[in-house]
């Protein structure tokens, strides 16, 4: 049974405003793992990849119903690849967690479901 649906869509510009006056920023979104992704990255993918993350952890935190705040933050949610490159969310939380995140030239987006795992 499907518990939460979540989407989330961001200006890539509005990430890159957001690191230029706040470098610190990217430490907030991103987890260790996913910095160390990050700074192998050339500048505009860096972007890509940090609003990729950005929205797919708000679009997790709308499903569970949440937010971003208290109860989650954005370290407590990680998104890591599987062996194909598909992404997915890692965390401690119960129910399965299905996500899509996507990008153009001037938006990042991601939608996440969260099913529950009984029956």
């Amino acid at each position: 049974m499907i518990v939460g649906i979540g989407m989330d869509l961001i200006e890539l510009g509005r990430i890159q405003s957001l690191v230029e006056r706040h470098p610190k920023i990217v430490r907030r979104i991103l987890t260790i793992t996913e910095q160390n992704q990050y700074k192998k990255l050339n500048e505009s993918r860096q972007i890509e990849f940090l609003s990729g993350r950005f929205a797919a952890k708000e679009a997790y935190a709308k499903a569970a119903g949440t937010g971003i705040g208290s109860e989650l933050s954005f370290q407590d949610i990680e998104v890591v690849k599987d062996p194909l490159g598909k992404p997915y969310i890692k965390i401690d939380r119960p129910g399965i967690v299905h996500l899509s995140i996507t990008h153009s030239r001037d938006y990042a987006a991601a939608q996440v479901m969260i099913e529950s795992t009984e029956s």
